[in-house]
């Protein structure tokens, strides 16, 4: 279960995006200029100590964007490739805001809601009053209670298909430039959202 605060961000999440994600060679020939928020969903840290959030964003020819970030209260060690910038969480405190696919919390998310079948983490509000409702679900291919492989250090590059995140013996592919006709063998993870009703291919995994 996910807690959302309400709370002032400096700079906003979706001022954040359309500032980072144009500079990133990932986006190809995508026109950026007008990055629009379509959705969110976001992963439980069992620890609960790491947010760990992916917007999907609408570019101006219609082409969808997937972001997966990690939000921190201190820097993660050996990972400054993959800081964003911080972020003022008016509850929080300064935020580290990171480029998920380099976050081993993350890639642990990841790869255990695919391979046992899991969905979004539930949101949980601290305000009943900002409750909302929720339109992107995602849901894992696997079945629930397959054991998940240990996941530890994690590297990640890019490469056409999107990043490729290699830990251990499991090896992610996260989509960055979303294709509703993409199809993968394996394990995935398939989502959807307001405008695209059949599930969608966000990411893959196969274990080595």
């Amino acid at each position: 279960m996910a807690l959302i605060y309400s709370a002032q961000l400096k700079p906003s999440k979706i001022d954040l995006l359309r500032e980072w994600v144009p500079g990133q060679s990932w986006v190809g020939s995508t026109d950026t200029s007008g990055l629009e928020h379509i959705g969110a969903y976001r992963f439980d840290d069992p620890a609960g100590e790491v947010g760990i959030e992916t917007h999907l964003l609408r570019a101006v020819d219609g082409t969808i964007l997937q972001v997966p970030l990690t939000y921190r209260a201190a820097p993660l060690v050996d990972a400054d490739a993959f800081l964003i910038r911080t972020m003022d969480h008016s509850v929080l405190g300064e935020r580290w805001v990171y480029d998920a696919c380099g976050d081993p919390v993350y890639v642990r998310a990841l790869a255990t809601t695919i391979i046992a079948g899991g969905s979004e983490a539930t949101l949980e509000f601290a305000n009943p009053d900002d409750a909302r409702e929720v339109t992107t679900h995602v849901v894992g291919s696997g079945a629930a209670g397959s054991d998940v492989p240990e996941i530890g250090a994690a590297t990640c590059s890019s490469a056409a298909e999107g990043a490729k995140i290699s830990a251990g013996t499991t090896e992610l592919t996260v989509v960055r430039v979303v294709d509703p006709e993409r199809t993968s063998g394996g394990f995935t993870l398939t989502g959807t959202w307001p405008g695209q009703a059949d599930p969608a291919v966000l990411a893959s995994l196969r274990i080595a």
